[in-house]
C-alpha cells in the first residue's frame, strides 16, 4: 500500500512539475500588437480589450501601438516589435497585410498573424499567418433581432410591411463589409419577409462625422432602423438623437443610447491570441488561416437592450443561436434569397485574392454559399435582391 501511495505521489509531482513548466513556458512569450486606431475606435478597442485579456490570463509580456496607418509604418511597428524581441506581432487591420508579410519575410524567427487579411494561404510563408470568425453568425443573430424590431412597429401602426426599410453604413465595398451587411439583412429577413436595405459607404473605418452623415441620409431616406460596419459612434449617435433603432456592432452602446440601441455583434478575439500565445508556447505550427466561430467563443452578442427590442428578442436569438450551432441553419442558404431575380446555383469566389478579383473557388456547396470555410476572411461580394447601394465609391 505504501508503495502505490508513493507511485501516485511520485505521479502527482510529476504532474504539477509539468503545469508548472507550461505555465513558465508561456511567461516566456512577448507579444507586440498594432492597432490602426486607439481606444476611441470600437474595432480596435475591442482586440485591445481582448489582447489584454488573453496575455494577462497567461501571464504574457506585451507590448501595444494604437493609430498605426495601414501604409509603411506598419512595418516599421512591426519591425521594432521584432527587434524588441516579440515573439509574436500581429496587427488587427485589413491595409496592414503587405507590411506584415514584408516583415515576417525580414525576421523568420517571430510569428506575424493578421486579422481579416487574405493573402496568407497563397504567400506559403510559415511565419505568416492569417485569422478571422464567423461573424456572418453574429450579424445574421443581430439581424433576426432588427427583424422583430421592424415587425414591432409595423403592428404598432408605426408604418406598412411594404415601408419596412433597413439602413446600414459602410465602411468600404470590401467582401468582408458586404458579407457583413448580406447576413444581417437575412437575419431580419428571416422574421420579416417585406424588409429592404439601403447600404452607403463612407471610405473609411473611422469618421465620425462621416458615419454620422450616413446615418442621418439613411435616416432621411426613409430608414426605420440603421446598422453599421464603421467604427465610431457616429450611426448610433444619429440614431439616438432621431430616435432611430439601432443594431451596432463591436460593443453596446447602450450607456450613450439608451432608447434606440438594441443589440450589438463582435467578435471575441481573446481565443485566438491565447491560441498564437500557446503555439509558440508549446512549439506548434499556427494554423496559416484561422476561423473561430460561436462554439469557440468567438463570435459573440452584447446583451439585448429590453427597452428599445421588441418583446421575446433575447429568447429568439438563442432559438436562432442553437440552430447555428448544430448546423441545421445556415446563414446563406441559397433558397433564402434571390440574385439577379434568380436563385444562385454557383458562385466563383475570389478566394486566392489575384489582381483581377477573378474568381477561383466554388462556393456554393449542398445549396449554402460556405463563407469562410477556404480562406478565413470573407469572400461573399455579391449584391443580393432586396439590397440597394446608393454609391459604390469606396
Amino acid at each position: 500500500m505504501k508503495k502505490i501511495l508513493s507511485l501516485v505521489l511520485a505521479i502527482v509531482m510529476v504532474m504539477g512539475l509539468f503545469a508548472v513548466s507550461a505555465a513558465a513556458e508561456t511567461s516566456d512569450v512577448k507579444v507586440g500588437f498594432i492597432f490602426l486606431h486607439d481606444e476611441n475606435s470600437t474595432y480596435d478597442l475591442n482586440f485591445m480589450n481582448a489582447a489584454k485579456e488573453a496575455c494577462e490570463k497567461l501571464g504574457v509580456e506585451y507590448v501595444l501601438k494604437t493609430n498605426v496607418p495601414e501604409g509603411n509604418e506598419c512595418y516599421e511597428a512591426a519591425a521594432d516589435m521584432a527587434d524588441d524581441g516579440c515573439d509574436i506581432v500581429f496587427a488587427d487591420s485589413f491595409g496592414h497585410e503587405d507590411y506584415m508579410i514584408e516583415a515576417a519575410k525580414e525576421f523568420p524567427e517571430v510569428q506575424f498573424c493578421h486579422a481579416t487579411g487574405t493573402k496568407a494561404h497563397t504567400e506559403g510563408l510559415a511565419n505568416y499567418h492569417n485569422a478571422f470568425a464567423s461573424i456572418y453568425e453574429g450579424r445574421y443573430l443581430a439581424g433576426v433581432a432588427a427583424g422583430m424590431k421592424l415587425n414591432e412597429m409595423i403592428e404598432a401602426g408605426e408604418f406598412t410591411a411594404e415601408e419596412a426599410k433597413m439602413g446600414y453604413v459602410g465602411a468600404y465595398t470590401y467582401a468582408e463589409v458586404v458579407s457583413g451587411y448580406t447576413s444581417f439583412y437575412l437575419g431580419a429577413k428571416s422574421v420579416c419577409p417585406s424588409v429592404t436595405m439601403d447600404v452607403t459607404f463612407t471610405g473609411s473605418w473611422y469618421d465620425e462625422t462621416a458615419e454620422k452623415e450616413a446615418a442621418n441620409k439613411l435616416i432621411e431616406g426613409g430608414c426605420k432602423l440603421i446598422s453599421q460596419h464603421a467604427d465610431s459612434m457616429g450611426a448610433p449617435t444619429a440614431c439616438e438623437n432621431a430616435g432611430v433603432p439601432n443594431v451596432s456592432y463591436n460593443g453596446s452602446t447602450v450607456d450613450a443610447c439608451p432608447n434606440t440601441f438594441i443589440v450589438s455583434s463582435r467578435i471575441n478575439w481573446a481565443p485566438y491570441f491565447e491560441y498564437i500565445i500557446n503555439c509558440v508556447a508549446n512549439g506548434e505550427e499556427i494554423a496559416a488561416d484561422w476561423t473561430g466561430n460561436i462554439a469557440t467563443g468567438s463570435v459573440e452578442l452584447s446583451d439585448v437592450n429590453e427597452q428599445a427590442a421588441a418583446a421575446g428578442t433575447a429568447e429568439k436569438i438563442a432559438e436562432v443561436k442553437a440552430a447555428l450551432e448544430d448546423g441545421s441553419l445556415k446563414v446563406f442558404d441559397t433558397t433564402t434569397f434571390t440574385y439577379n431575380g434568380a436563385a444562385l446555383e454557383s458562385f466563383m469566389a475570389d478566394v486566392d485574392t489575384d489582381p483581377a478579383y477573378e474568381g477561383d473557388t466554388e462556393v456554393v456547396v449542398d445549396g449554402a454559399v460556405l463563407e469562410s470555410e477556404f480562406r478565413s476572411a470573407p469572400y461573399f461580394n455579391l449584391t443580393i435582391d432586396g439590397i440597394n447601394l446608393l454609391d459604390t465609391a469606396f
